[in-house]
């Protein structure tokens, strides 16, 4: 009897051990993409282009999608991505100056790097204007002294003890791909904070991460909103850019025709005015007696009835 006992507590010893072995009470895990790394790879400088002004031809086409990353352990997978990238294009398709938006998946982007792999993606899918998102997530799960300890013969459970912290940033920068200048951008951020148990550790430090991805992509939608606003309000002001006009895109302004015609219709109404005049008026001179004064196409009309 007692060396079943002495057996089976070595049997605990052994699996509480192993247990033991594997557990970091500490984990931290981050991924992200750089448009530094990016656009400027091995060092490159970037370019100076302070006296090129760029030229935007109304109505655009505008291309964005995620910068590449080297991290294979991500939840931001491509499907994730077209997901969250359809909200800009819904969001900004309706602008008047907005011709088409083109999702790009990042796969065209991570056989090259710089302008030039740009250049060439934006040919590609015909696209004068491109926004680069990237970002960068950090999380860590560690546990907390509140946290209770229970071993089992399938391993350790805590009960809400174990932190997760979440922190998600994500940035849009907008391109004039010709130019290769920035236009504006525009930064999104998330942060979360919750309790779990060491078993369901992987699967709510993958929903949250997930959602901090969501939560921070509709911060940096709404700010891309604000931004290109702002950008607007620049470009009538300042003149950073010019702004031409491709053929037949009136822009929202009055076409010309439609001036023509307004124009036309306003002599059209003046020379009806003109015709409805009475022909003939009865006039007082200096001796106080009326006579009657009839206008040339009178004496024309007179002659004609004689």
């Amino acid at each position: 009897m007692k060396s079943h006992l002495l057996i089976l507590i070595a049997s605990l010893l052994i699996l509480s051990g192993c247990s033991a072995l594997g557990y970091n009470p500490d984990r931290k895990n981050s991924t992200s993409s750089s448009l530094v790394d990016f656009l400027y790879p091995e060092g490159r400088t970037r370019v100076s282009h302070e006296h090129d002004i760029p030229v935007i031809k109304l109505p655009v086409n505008v291309g964005i999608a995620f910068v590449p990353s080297n991290d294979w352990r991500t939840v931001l997978d491509e499907t994730t991505q077209m997901k969250l990238l359809m909200e800009v294009k819904t969001r900004f398709s309706e602008h008047k100056y907005v011709n088409r938006i083109e999702l790009i998946p990042s796969t065209y982007l991570k056989h090259g790097q710089g302008f030039a792999t740009l250049n060439q993606v934006a040919r590609m899918h015909d696209v004068e204007v491109m926004a680069l998102v990237s970002y960068d997530q950090f999380v860590r799960n560690y546990e907390k002294e509140a946290s209770l300890l229970y071993w089992t013969i399938v391993g350790m459970y805590f009960v809400q003890g174990n932190e997760n912290t979440t922190q998600t940033f994500i940035d849009t920068a907008v391109f004039d791909v010709q130019s290769q200048k920035l236009l504006f951008r525009a930064p999104g951020a998330s942060n979360s904070r919750d309790r779990t148990t060491a078993v369901e550790l992987r699967e709510v430090s993958d929903a949250h991460s997930f959602a901090g991805f969501e939560n921070a992509f509709a911060s940096m939608t709404n700010n891309l909103e604000t931004e290109l606003d702002k950008f607007t309000d620049r470009v009538k002001e300042e003149k950073i850019i010019r702004v031409e006009r491709k053929q037949g895109y009136s822009g929202g302004s009055i076409h010309w025709l439609l001036l023509c015609a307004l124009f036309l219709l306003c002599i059209s109404k003046r020379y009806s005015s003109r015709s409805n005049k009475p022909t003939s008026r009865f006039c007082a001179y200096n001796d106080g007696k009326s006579h009657y004064r009839s206008y040339p196409h009178d004496l024309a009309n007179q002659q004609r009835s004689t």
